[in-house]
């Protein structure tokens, strides 16, 4: 393992400075509370091109060759390396060409065209766009830089590392999301390199746990398909030349669940006011799994890019999570007075309705019961219970039709 050396570390963290804006620690106050630990984020969410992907990609290009500048580069990305690498060619002067798989949010892409890298749209996930990528690297001539499988690339990422340490030296926990593993192997080596007392632990998404099985296994392996939100690390299998690393210096691994990045994106936009991808939320959630208290724990911000569509949808499905929104079947008598009698007792309660269905053929008999189905706002669990509550003392007997909610993390 002679070629992570401290030595590569340190230039790659002096030239990355010349394209990266400072990201100091942000502590939080709130998950601190939660968790019973220093909670500290690293914003790599607020970077200009809104993702740590830069620092690796820059790093690479620092290396190559004139002949390796001049042929033009290609890569392949679910958007934040595309987004890096098209930045830092731009800069360098180097034409890019970068493949994405349909997937992608449409956000990132547009930005990747918008720094001037040609854009081609290929396959289902990120490792059909890479084969596709690797095939046409060979067939026009162009230099390949590897998102993740590149030790360059993974020594750029690693500078995260030495501002971390840097700024607060006493850390004892940095959490690193985890998709090809890139991020993780320049983090967890460095961070060993300086304080082998540092424990690196890796975040995937559940439906993507590729490292895991890998570690598991003691070789890397293929997952068979992906299933998560988290599209920028929906990662079927970890790079080949980082295996090793990953596997001498990562603490753990930690899975996290689609549902609760849901909840762990409104905790972020509700307490630090931050945009945060799903892939950059893997820590944020995993800070519930850690066993641990009093300790100091980094959790790494890997990128901000979220369309304003997904924003939306996560929204709405973490306020159902909550219990903030709920729907509720009601059976009343249709007669005049009935719709008021509901109202009245919902008003007393504080409930405020987002939506009313009203359905007179639930039943043949329209005098016995038609259906009313309302949707509403709550404060949270316990404010949802008491609306329910004082619906079936009005003797209502209400039947929650849309309720995911389990409380408070």
């Amino acid at each position: 393992m002679e070629e992570l050396t401290l030595e590569h570390f340190e230039e790659a963290s002096e030239e990355v400075k010349k394209v990266t804006l400072e990201t100091k620690l942000v502590y939080s106050e709130y998950f601190s509370q939660q968790t019973g630990n220093k909670i500290y984020f690293k914003p790599e969410n607020m970077q200009y091109t809104g993702a740590y992907k830069v620092r690796g990609a820059y790093y690479k290009i620092s290396t190559l060759t004139k002949e390796e500048r001049e042929r033009g580069l290609i890569t392949a990305s679910a958007g934040n390396h595309a987004q890096g690498v098209a930045y830092a060619a731009k800069l360098a002067g180097i034409h890019s060409v970068v493949v994405m798989p349909t997937t992608t949010p449409l956000i990132k892409v547009n930005r990747t065209r918008n720094y001037g890298a040609e854009v081609v749209l290929v396959g289902n996930d990120f490792d059909e766009a890479c084969a596709y990528a690797v095939r046409l690297a060979g067939e026009k001539g162009y230099t390949f830089v590897h998102p993740f499988d590149d030790l360059d690339v993974a020594t750029g990422q690693g500078s995260i590392a030495m501002e971390i340490i840097k700024e607060l030296p006493t850390v004892d926990y940095i959490l690193v999301p985890v998709g090809g593993g890139g991020l993780c192997t320049g983090v967890s080596v460095l961070a060993k390199l300086l304080n082998p007392k540092i424990k690196v632990i890796g975040v995937e998404p559940a439906g993507a746990n590729c490292l895991q099985a890998s570690l598991q296994a003691g070789e890397v392996l293929t997952l068979p398909s992906t299933s998560t939100i988290a599209d920028g690390t929906a990662v079927r299998r970890p790079g080949e030349k980082l295996f090793p690393y990953l596997r001498e210096n990562v603490d753990e691994i930690i899975t996290i669940e689609d549902s609760e990045l849901i909840v762990a994106f409104l905790d972020m936009v509700e307490n630090h006011k931050m945009i945060v991808e799903n892939s950059g939320l893997l820590t944020v959630a995993a800070l519930k799994h850690m066993d641990v208290q009093k300790k100091k724990i980094v959790a790494i911000l890997s990128g901000g890019n979220m369309d304003v569509i997904t924003m939306s949808s996560v929204v709405q499905h973490g306020l159902i999570q909550r219990d903030r929104i709920f729907t509720v079947s009601v059976l009343l008598p249709d007669k005049p007075g009935e719709l008021a009698k509901v109202s009245t007792l919902l008003a007393n309660e504080r409930g405020n309705v987002i939506k009313l269905e009203h359905n007179q053929f639930v039943s043949i008999n329209r005098n016995a019961a038609v259906e009313l189905r309302i949707t509403m706002e709550a404060e949270g669990t316990a404010h949802k219970n008491l609306i329910v509550q004082a619906l079936n003392d009005g003797g209502y007997r209400p039947k929650l039709v849309q309720s995911k909610g389990n409380g408070s993390w």
